[in-house]
């Protein structure tokens, strides 16, 4: 379908961006890399009367090392992200999440903070930002601020950005030397998962110091799987001691039930992925 006809405005800076949507408000949609608002548009599910296209904001691109954390600008395309040796060395987990996340050709149009602030509980990198703690820097009338990842994602297809406000950057803080891997069920290549597990592991010894857990698509937003982390502490890297530990991975989650599986289901996998990506990022 031909979506509706609407005006497109291209500001260069955030703060002109800012003013487009203040001036415009409802009637008005943010673009990123439009790989989620372009089909909607398309299919007439949103009819905005102005579309404001972040695309000439440069100040929005980029990866740079802040210290203890790296800093992703939130129109920062996936593919850079992918191949970013900042991110690879210090947070791993983002790597390989975006890997796994739809094909080539998405991963070059689609943005890091386009994808985070659409917060499909499907999406592929709620779960690792979730797990590493990431912090979203927020600009509005009245300045910015940070929200930690704990309060960012709301509710479904709702995050703590305001109306007229815009997600600027993400920092994300560093997890050198940890293992890591993104566990992703589909039926078919490209799909989106049916449940995805983002684990980071810090070991020592052949002993799990440290465990951080995301789930994707057992809840309305991602998940931290905390009975698992604290059960994992001080427990060696080994099959029998992940297994037990993951038994207790669909504790608090609320999966859906659609054409992919029944919630009953999305548990059972959930167990079985845990157990895989810890055992992955541990080395084990």
């Amino acid at each position: 379908m031909i979506p509706a006809q609407f005006d497109y405005l291209a500001p260069t800076t955030v703060e002109e961006a800012l003013a487009a949507l203040g001036q415009h408000g409802d009637d008005a949609k943010i673009l990123a890399g439009g790989q989620s608002l372009l089909p909607v548009l398309r299919m007439r599910l949103n009819a905005p009367e102005v579309v404001i296209d972040l695309g000439r904001i440069e100040s929005l691109r980029g990866i740079r090392d802040d210290g203890d954390a790296i800093v992703i600008g939130a129109m920062t395309q996936h593919s850079v992200v992918e191949h970013d040796p900042l991110v690879a060395e210090h947070a791993a987990l983002i790597s390989k999440a975006v890997e796994h996340l739809a094909d080539h050709q998405i991963r070059h149009r689609g943005t890091f903070g386009g994808a985070l602030a659409h917060a499909d509980p499907a999406g592929d990198l709620g779960a690792p930002a979730l797990a590493l703690g990431a912090q979203f820097v927020i600009q509005g009338p009245g300045g910015s601020r940070t929200v930690a990842a704990d309060d960012f994602f709301v509710d479904l297809f709702e995050t703590a950005i305001g109306e007229d406000e815009i997600l600027t950057e993400v920092r994300v803080p560093k997890h050198t030397g940890w293992g890591a891997c993104y566990e992703k069920f589909v039926r078919v290549a490209h799909q989106w998962p049916i449940v995805a597990v983002a684990a980071t592991v810090r070991v020592e010894g052949g002993t799990i110091a440290e465990a951080k857990i995301g789930l994707t698509n057992m809840g309305s937003t991602p998940l931290r799987a905390r009975a698992v982390e604290s059960a994992l502490v001080g427990q060696p890297a080994t099959e029998d001691a992940v297994r037990a530990a993951a038994a207790q991975a669909a504790d608090g989650t609320n999966p859906p039930s659609d054409l992919n599986g029944e919630a009953a289901y999305r548990k059972h996998l959930a167990t079985v992925l845990v157990r895989r990506a810890v055992l992955n990022a541990s080395g084990a």
